[in-house]
């Protein structure tokens, strides 16, 4: 299967991402996606069985950097090992350490150079590990600086999982993002939010975005209005959307999709579907 896997991601490399753009265009594709936690017990969806349908979706939609969000480390070696032209950064949301998940930002390593990261906590002490306000689960979000190689432009990008339980929680914690994207990036660089926000469109906890950043789901003249969340299908928890790109800086988004293709004969990449958007600098 590596050696399927890798074969793929040769050919797909020569495949440009540019759907939905203009000519001459200084395009950058972004993907958010919630991989699913490797241990839990999801019986024919577990992560062992499904796992090569990720590296698979990467070969495929070739993107330039990619946010993932409830990823162990096994599963990180996994996508490293098998999308060798990825490199990513994150830390453990629980110790940040060892323990628990990592809000992850993987980016294409012939595209795009790191110029520096970091990482702090959903709550009232952000630069520690540490529960906020009501929230069930230890919540964090990581930042990076990249510079495209091809078109030498600096952006910055936030990837982040809110709290599936706490009102309060995702409320603060958004408006926390917010605040620390306006602390870190006081240049004015194009920016990019990906994310699973656990909540619905026009939900009150989004309103600390509006007029600072733009959901490329709403802006992009080529989309779509597909659920994002599925639940391996099984409609046990209602079909959601509830995962987001946004940006601010951009010159345009010309495209946004939920992407539903089924790779390696595997039925669900994960409970939620991955989404993708086409960016212009």
């Amino acid at each position: 299967m590596k050696k399927v896997i890798l074969i793929i991601l040769s050919i797909a490399t020569i495949i440009p991402a540019t759907m939905g753009c203009k000519k001459g265009d200084q395009t950058l594709k972004v993907i958010s996606y919630n991989i699913r936690v490797g241990k839990a017990k999801d019986g024919p969806n577990e992560w062992d069985l499904r796992k090569p349908a990720s590296p698979a979706m990467i070969a495929d939609q070739q993107p330039d950097i990619f946010g993932l969000q409830e990823a162990l480390k096994m599963q990180l070696d996994y996508l490293e090992e098998n999308c060798p032209d990825y490199d990513h950064v994150g830390i453990p949301r629980d110790d940040g350490k060892e323990k628990g998940e990592v809000m992850a930002i993987f980016w294409n390593t012939k595209t795009q150079k790191l110029l520096k990261w970091g990482n702090f906590w959903l709550s009232e002490t952000p630069e520690e590990p540490s529960l906020g306000w009501d929230a069930k689960c230890f919540r964090t979000a990581t930042w990076a600086l990249l510079k495209d190689k091809r078109y030498n432009k600096k952006y910055y990008y936030v990837n982040t999982h809110l709290d599936h339980v706490g009102v309060e929680a995702r409320e603060k914690g958004l408006k926390l993002i917010v605040d620390r994207i306006d602390e870190i990036n006081p240049e004015g660089y194009p920016m990019i939010l990906t994310g699973d926000f656990n909540v619905d469109l026009g939900d009150p906890c989004l309103k600390s975005l509006e007029g600072r950043m733009e959901s490329v789901r709403d802006i992009a003249p080529k989309t779509d209005s597909l659920d994002t969340f599925q639940g391996f299908g099984t409609g046990e928890y209602g079909n959601r959307v509830i995962d987001y790109i946004y940006e601010s800086g951009f010159s345009a988004a010309p495209s946004y999709e939920t992407i539903t293709k089924t790779y390696a004969e595997i039925p669900y990449i994960s409970d939620h579907y991955p989404i993708a958007a086409i960016l212009v600098f």
